[in-house]
């Protein structure tokens, strides 16, 4: 049966973006805005959520012939229409998405890595609307929290429409485990909703996976399928891509058998209110910036130095308003899976870094370097971020 769904022809056929982006690459097209926009909202708007593609935007045809299959190890596989999933209860949910190559521009400062060249803003948080994943795999017979289904399916793989290189000519996919799939409050979920609006074409209209607090190559665009497998997805992007290597392997020693495919993402915090180079004159600076920490964990702290990593001034957090104190375990009136916006001040008299490291409610903590994190492909990238101030005095 058709998805509906088809590949452009060529990139004339691309959606129209918002002149401030920053291009990374023009086909496929990656893009990130200003980091300074970030801070403008709690939730990013769409037009200047970052965009990661790996070929042409699909174009959606025909939506009453769009379909997803639910199939593989289960005993009564669907075919589901949007009308079909629009039946189920909607579930909304506020989660950062970012792609696990953010700041990889830094990384590879300290040695060449392979991969699209994204500055601090690879990263957006919005409010996602669709139907909980755990809901559609009942349909199918399996039930909430399970690890194995009845026919001994233990991962999800979500397969795209859209076609890549990379793939050998055919579609994106990746997978994630059944217990977090089936896991209500892991609040995984088949989104057709971006910040109140239908998904537009760059974000996987009309519906996409939102995997909260994982990396963003799991969050599946232009859904296709959904397959129950037993083994872990086998394509390119879950087996020979996004896996945290150690410094010492490189491109002639590479086994990628050896490393897990990345899920979660780690602590990270960025100063979005400085460029890396900047000129002020002496007094009270402010900055201002996100911080983030995959799989749920809150941020317990954020700490910034405005001498260079000599002292430390921590700073206040809010998520929603600027009035309202973020408390990283109050999941009453926080959002688990977005991050977090800081605010920090002190005056300055001279030249200096001004560095940001965030701490989040499991004790994990920023790297101090990036040399002791890098890795061949340049993912998770989450030392301190450090920004350079020039004073200037006015008078001379």
């Amino acid at each position: 049966m058709s998805s509906g769904l088809r590949a452009p022809s060529n990139y004339s056929e691309e959606p129209s973006r918002h002149p401030s982006l920053t291009v990374n690459s023009q086909e496929p097209y990656n893009a990130e805005p200003p980091r300074s926009v970030l801070l403008a909202s709690y939730v990013t708007p769409v037009d200047l959520f970052y965009k990661r593609n790996h070929g042409p935007v699909p174009v959606l045809d025909d939506i009453e012939r769009y379909r997803v299959s639910v199939c593989g190890l289960v005993e009564k596989p669907l075919q589901l229409s949007m009308a079909d999933i629009r039946k189920l209860p909607k579930h909304t949910v506020t989660a950062t998405l970012q792609c696990a190559g953010n700041r990889r521009t830094a990384m590879s400062k300290v040695k060449p890595v392979k991969g699209v060249g994204w500055d601090v803003s690879a990263i957006g948080n919005a409010i996602w609307g669709g139907a909980k994943l755990a809901d559609v795999l009942e349909l199918v017979g399996i039930s909430n929290f399970t690890s194995v289904s009845p026919l001994g399916g233990k991962h999800v793989e979500f397969v795209s429409v859209d076609m890549c290189k990379e793939e050998n000519g055919g579609p994106y996919k990746s997978s994630i485990p059944l217990i977090q799939a089936s896991n209500l409050d892991a609040e995984v979920i088949l989104a057709y909703e971006m910040n109140g609006e239908p998904l537009n074409r760059d974000h996987g209209f009309p519906l996409r996976v939102i995997v909260p607090g994982v990396i963003g190559a799991r969050s599946v665009k232009w859904l296709s399928s959904i397959n129950i497998i037993e083994h872990e997805c086998q394509g390119f992007f879950t087996q020979r891509d996004y896996k945290m290597f150690p410094p010492t392997v490189n491109w002639d020693n590479i086994d990628w058998s050896t490393r897990r495919p990345q899920m979660d993402f780690p602590v990270q915090s960025v100063i979005c209110s400085l460029e890396e180079e900047n000129k002020v004159k002496p007094g009270k600076i402010v900055v201002h910036g996100y911080a983030v920490s995959g799989g749920g964990r809150g941020i317990e702290r954020v700490d910034v130095s405005f001498d260079g990593g000599e002292t430390w001034v921590e700073a206040i957090r809010h998520q929603k308003s600027t009035e309202d104190l973020y408390v990283a375990d109050d999941t009453s009136s926080c959002d688990k899976w977005g991050w977090v916006l800081f605010k920090a001040e002190a005056d300055v008299s001279q030249t200096t870094e001004i560095i940001t490291k965030a701490v989040d409610i499991a004790g994990n903590v920023q790297p101090e370097n990036v040399g002791v994190i890098w890795n061949l492909r340049g993912i998770l990238n989450t030392s301190w971020h450090r920004v350079r101030v020039e004073v200037k005095d006015p008078n001379l």
